[in-house]
């Protein structure tokens, strides 16, 4: 940012000036037409007169407020938000999947099917689309401080009390409880990004918050199997029941820690100055697809018409679809990848978490890589359909190359690498695509849109694998809507999203 001053012109003493176009510029008499062209930038962007009286100066000048001070503001906000909504999604997918490592044990124990298990890991997802819109939508009421404690302190509870079922039907309830008070967590979290990051620093802020979901596979699998190792039967409780109590706990304190630490919005940041406050709220209003914070007049019946006017446009479905085909493929490889290493061999329990840990580590590479070349091209289209298409490629590859435990984690491996890569950076576009009266609708419709895929995608392939022992048809078809998906972005999505769609929806 620079400080602009003019002595003896009547300019205003202090013009905050964002996007500098050079480090020092001086119109002083004979060097006026020498900068002319500077000069109407300024003037164009700032929409005012830069008027020379001799022996008028203007000197746009360095301070402490350079060029890189919005650099260094983005990645002060980041410090402060992004270590702690990561670590809240971390336990938030943790809880999720962890019962993919406790079926292995929870199975043979309760007398459950495959099918059992599929339906009981795929009923999560169905309260948790049906309460996701009203739960986004009361955030902006609400705030996100009140909104993470809610649902952290209740998806704690019933994420631990899981460990206390003994039929289907107990299954069944504990995870419809967890997919009612987990929603509305993530599209929340992505629609309080928009209020502290313009979309040109979206890609890569999203990305570092959505690392979570590798990372948890990446810890959880290891950290699961010991659990499940070590304490199975002490103090009478199965490793199982250990897992799902020791890993569901925690998250209570961090639903605490989350309403004491996080500001609400920027205006309520403690560790904001004014001027970096001022300088923030200019940058994301400046920008075309930002989205801001809700106008303090919106009611939630306005942000209710907002989202259903939504549905009429074909690009919410379309980023909905993708999103579902993404979200078959990523809940088939979260909650099937233990059964995927046993069938290609793995015996204990301890080695099927280590040697899961591997596809996960290459994720977490897959996500920065892709997301950073994005960011650096300012181009999301081609790298997310080409990342969803390859995923589906390598995954396909995993039905038929499975002839050795060391080639299954390798390709699956590659297919980690390119399905959280994709999945991770789409959620970059949706905030572009939308008003802000109709933002938090919008991501939470795209987002309930393609949850039903959490749904369908584990229960489809557990009534499979029953069925048949395998699962290679299952995975089959979710690579043939992966390929689909691919091709349907590619003809929707603009190549700039924001500007191209703004006005649209």
């Amino acid at each position: 940012m620079i400080r602009a001053r003019e002595r003896g012109a009547g300019f205003p003493e202090d013009l905050l000036l964002p996007d500098v176009f050079v480090p020092t510029l001086q119109f002083q008499d004979g060097n006026v037409d020498h900068c002319a062209l500077r000069r109407q930038k300024v003037e164009a962007q700032y929409g005012r007169e830069v008027t020379m009286k001799a022996p008028a100066l203007l000197i746009l000048s360095l301070d402490n407020e350079r060029p890189g001070h919005s650099g260094r503001l983005y990645r002060k906000i980041s410090r402060r938000l992004i270590p702690l909504l990561f670590l809240s999604y971390l336990f938030a997918f943790l809880d999720r999947i962890n019962v993919s490592y406790a079926q292995l044990q929870m199975k043979p124990m309760l007398g459950f099917t495959d099918a059992v298990y599929g339906l009981g890991a795929g009923v999560f997802f169905l309260s948790y689309v049906v309460f996701e819109m009203p739960s986004n939508l009361w955030m902006t009421r609400s705030g996100i401080r009140f909104t993470l404690l809610r649902i952290m302190l209740l998806w704690s509870l019933a994420s631990a009390g899981t460990m206390f079922i003994k039929t289907p039907l107990h299954f069944y309830i504990a995870r419809f409880l967890l997919g009612l008070f987990e929603a509305g967590f993530f599209p929340g979290v992505i629609l309080y990004l928009t209020y502290w990051f313009p979309a040109a620093r979206r890609g890569r802020v999203t990305t570092l918050f959505m690392l979570a979901i590798p990372v948890a596979g990446m810890i959880g699998g290891p950290l699961s199997g010991w659990i499940m190792s070590a304490l199975n039967m002490k103090d009478n409780l199965a490793g199982w029941q250990w897992l799902l109590l020791l890993e569901g706990l925690p998250t209570s304190v961090l639903g605490l820690i989350c309403f004491v630490y996080l500001p609400d919005n920027p205006s309520q940041a403690g560790w904001l100055n004014d001027r970096e406050k001022a300088f923030l709220t200019t940058d994301l209003a400046k920008g075309a697809d930002s989205i801001g914070i809700p106008e303090a007049h919106s009611t939630l019946k306005d942000h209710l018409i907002a989202g259903f006017e939504l549905l009429k446009h074909f690009q919410v479905w379309a980023l909905g679809f993708v999103y579902f085909a993404i979200a078959c493929a990523n809940y088939a490889f979260t909650f099937w990848l233990p059964t995927m290493l046993t069938t290609a061999g793995v015996g204990s329990i301890s080695r099927v978490g280590l040697l899961s840990a591997i596809p996960y580590g290459v994720g977490i590479i897959g996500a920065l890589a892709i997301a950073r070349s994005s960011d650096l091209r300012g181009e999301r289209r081609w790298h997310i359909a080409g990342a969803i298409a390859l995923a589906a490629l390598a995954l396909g590859a995993s039905n038929v190359l499975h002839s050795s435990i060391a080639l299954t984690v390798l390709i699956l491996a590659v297919a980690a690498f390119f399905l959280f890569g994709g999945g991770i950076l789409f959620w970059a576009v949706p905030p572009t695509c939308f008003r802000s009266d109709a933002a938090p609708a919008a991501i939470a419709t795209v987002s309930s849109i393609g949850v039903i895929g959490g749904f369908i995608s584990p229960t489809l392939l557990g009534w499979i694998k029953t069925q048949t022992g395998r699962l290679d048809t299952g995975i089959s078809s979710i690579c043939v809507l992966m390929i689909t998906a691919a091709v349907v972005l590619l003809l929707t999505l603009p190549d700039e999203p924001g500007v191209a769609r703004k006005n649209k929806a």
